[in-house]
């Protein structure tokens, strides 16, 4: 279940508590990999339950199936492919009544060491945005958590008069393996100390403040692994503090983070907690902070099931990126999913959080000067380089030609550096004009050089803004090469050899995951991943009648994947919902003229592959990517060119919204039937075509959809 907790808000009698439209839970199960716990918008503290890694499907740290918790963690990710982060875990229990999961450590960890568990039961959490409560009955506890922007706050009820916390430094989630920790006891209510580790992110640090409202005495410790840290000679144990709890029986404790000091993170502590550290007020300051962003978009849905479709994909949509920086600094944020997120998600922020996506582009030019270029997967202060492309010099672009960064000639320059690197196929694009399958780069080579086509695109856009016209020219021929790998004869985008030819044997349909041409898909979904340039791509069909047929194809086309395609998925024919790269299709139709096809489809997968349930996924949601997409096709929208372009239109999912207060989108007799536009205005006029700018939604209007149960041909 999850909470309704409008008593805790502070919102006008009129006001309706919007957290109680959201459920939680969606994501949780299958392949979506959703946070599920206490946090903020955008905040640094992802103050959760935390399970043991049993495979890719517990990447948060949670999933639905599982029944289990080893403790409540501070840090974790929301929707991603890889597991990491799970820092400072927390775990209350009874002293008298240790249950340990050592069969669950031997089976799925590789290890034989023992740590304290406790059994979970659905039906006794409660979670709501901002708020997590949970029983566990065999420890005699209640524990409620919520959070503040780096501050985790925890309140255990026991029912015992001994009662412990574990303090677990050593222990992750997924890929991440502790390799330094430290704890101090300050005084006999305060303790601090540090974590640093290694896995996806290869150096991260996290430092820690944290007080209790009772004195504490130090337990004995509890072995986690007879092996020690490597690196520190420490050995894997976890800190256990007791506590008597024969007459006072909740414990409280307010837990600050930092990524570059201990000192800091007390600093943190105190500014999120300067209002007191009375529990309910900071559960009330964090539901206030959830309504202010769940506000920037008010609907009227068709139904109450769609309401919480909306707006749970909207707070999953709100949850990274993460504040990095201290309180007091300048804010810069890090957990840049970019190859996922430039699709939707950022254009989405560019709308509903604008002054937000100014520090969001100014923490991608500090990341560039300390690293030399754009951010590609950045992770608590760390460059991973997963996935392919330049997707930081696509959002960057979007960010100029927005007025969202000021400063174009600045911008060009690192976009430009991030370019011409000699790295994730650059080297070979520079040479070839494309990325030849059987030079250095054997595998991705067809995807890696489409992404580069939509980045080098929007350094030429940029370049142009500027008066650049030498990068200009030149980038944008670099971005044409995706037609240099466009075969006409097969009408497929493919591999292309360094002696000009097209490799063969070759099969559409299959997705090989890091042993092909494609990534995460195949060449179905990647003949149509031209964003940028939709009329480029109809030409090399020969015009639109050849592209809509092949488009049309897309849809019913049935074909084996292979055995090793497990990110291709939420598939109607060959479209790939579940996957980012086939996200803007659908809204192709709209340019090649016949939008009643890009309506139905559209409709299609919200009402088919969005739903109120755990497995509520078709795919992983991808730091927020998965929910942009229907929250920006359920408002009848999508801007199918990530660098600055239109936002084509589709058939909007509600009756009626309200974004920012002031652009009205009403679509009349909307219905579960009548999914077709019959006509559209903006402000009043009749549109020529099915798109509105960036700047029309900004600055306010109103647009009218009028719906119909007929496709308008």
């Amino acid at each position: 279940m999850f909470a309704l907790l409008s008593a805790l808000v502070s919102c006008g009698p009129k006001q309706v508590d919007l957290t109680t439209k959201v459920n939680p839970f969606i994501g949780t199960g299958d392949h979506g990999h959703v946070f599920l716990g206490a946090n903020v918008p955008f905040g640094m503290v992802q103050l959760g339950p935390t399970q043991v890694t049993q495979g890719w499907d517990w990447c948060s740290g949670y999933n639905y199936p599982d029944t289990s918790i080893i403790g409540f963690s501070h840090t974790h990710l929301s929707g991603t492919g890889i597991g990491d982060l799970g820092d400072v875990m927390f775990m209350p229990f009874d002293p008298t009544k240790k249950m340990y999961n050592t069969p669950l450590y031997e089976q799925n960890m590789g290890v034989s060491p023992k740590h304290i568990y406790a059994h979970l039961d659905h039906s006794k959490e409660v979670v709501s945005p901002g708020y997590y409560s949970v029983e566990l009955p065999e420890y005699g506890v209640k524990v409620r958590l919520t959070a503040g922007p780096r501050t985790g706050y925890h309140e255990y009820t026991f029912s015992g008069e001994q009662s412990a916390i574990l303090v677990d430094l050593v222990t992750g989630v997924g890929w991440d393996c502790v390799s330094d920790w430290d704890m101090e006891v300050v005084d006999s209510q305060t303790i601090k100390g540090y974590r640093y580790s290694t896995g996806w992110a290869k150096d991260q640090k996290v430092y820690f403040y944290a007080r209790f409202s009772q004195p504490f005495t130090l337990g004995q410790d509890e072995i986690i692994s007879s092996e020690p840290v490597k690196g520190s000679g420490k050995p894997e144990v976890a800190k256990v503090l007791l506590f008597d709890t024969h007459e006072q029986k909740k414990i409280y404790a307010t837990v600050g983070l930092s990524s570059t000091s201990i000192s800091a993170a007390e600093v943190n502590l105190d500014f999120d907690t300067e209002a007191g550290e009375d529990f309910d007020a900071s559960l009330a300051q964090a539901k206030a902070a959830w309504n202010e962003a769940l506000g920037t978009i008010k609907i009227e849905p068709l139904d109450e099931k769609q309401e919480r479709i909306f707006y749970t994909a909207l707070y999953h949509a709100n949850m990274v990126p993460a504040i990095f920086s201290d309180a007091g600094d300048e804010p810069r944020y890090t957990l840049f999913s970019l190859w996922d997120t430039y699709r939707a998600a950022s254009p989405l922020y560019t709308v509903i959080q604008r002054e937000r996506s100014k520090d969001f582009a100014q923490s991608f030019m500090d990341i560039y000067e300390k690293q030399g270029k754009l951010p590609v997967w950045h992770l608590w202060g760390n460059e991973t380089d997963c996935m392919i492309g330049n997707p930081g010099v696509i959002i960057m672009g979007d960010y100029v030609l927005k007025g969202i960064y000021p400063d174009a000639d600045k911008a060009l320059k690192a976009m430009v550096e991030s370019s011409m690197l000699d790295e994730r196929g650059m080297k070979k694009l520079k040479a070839y004009g494309y990325i030849p399958w059987d030079g250095p780069e054997e595998v991705e080579t067809v995807s890696q050089a489409l992404e580069l086509a939509v980045s080098d695109a929007a350094v030429a856009r940029v370049a142009d803004r500027t008066g650049d016209i030498t990068h200009r020219d030149y980038f944008a021929n670099r971005a044409k090469s995706y037609t240099r790998h466009f075969d006409p004869a097969s009408g497929f985008i493919r591999a292309k050899g360094v002696d000009g030819s097209f490799r063969s044997p070759f099969d559409p349909f299959r997705a090989e995951h890091m042993k092909d041409d494609y990534t995460e898909g195949n060449g179905w979904q990647y003949t149509f991943m031209v964003p940028q340039d939709v009329p480029g791509l109809i030409e090399c069909f020969g015009g639109k009648e050849n592209f809509i047929k092949k488009l049309d194809s897309l849809f019913v086309a049935k074909g084996d994947l292979g055995g090793n395609a497990n990110d291709v998925t939420g598939l109607i024919g060959q479209y790939a919902h579940g996957n980012e790269p086939c996200h803007h299709v659908a809204y192709m139709y709209d340019v090649a003229g016949e939008p009643y096809k890009c309506q139905k489809i559209v409709r299609t997968v919200m009402d088919s592959l969005y739903f109120d349930a755990p497995a509520g996924l078709c795919g992983n949601e991808d730091m927020g990517q998965m929910s942009s997409w229907y929250v920006l096709s359920a408002l009848g929208l999508y801007q199918l060119d990530p660098i600055c372009g239109d936002f084509w239109l589709g058939s909007p999912a509600v009756k009626k919204a309200v974004i920012n207060g002031n652009f009205t989108i009403v679509a009349k007799n909307n219905s579960k039937e009548n999914i077709y536009v019959k006509s559209v205005k903006l402000n009043g006029k009749t549109l020529a075509e099915p798109r509105i700018s960036y700047f029309d939604i900004m600055k306010g209007g109103k647009l009218e959809f009028e719906m119909t149960s007929t496709p308008v041909k």
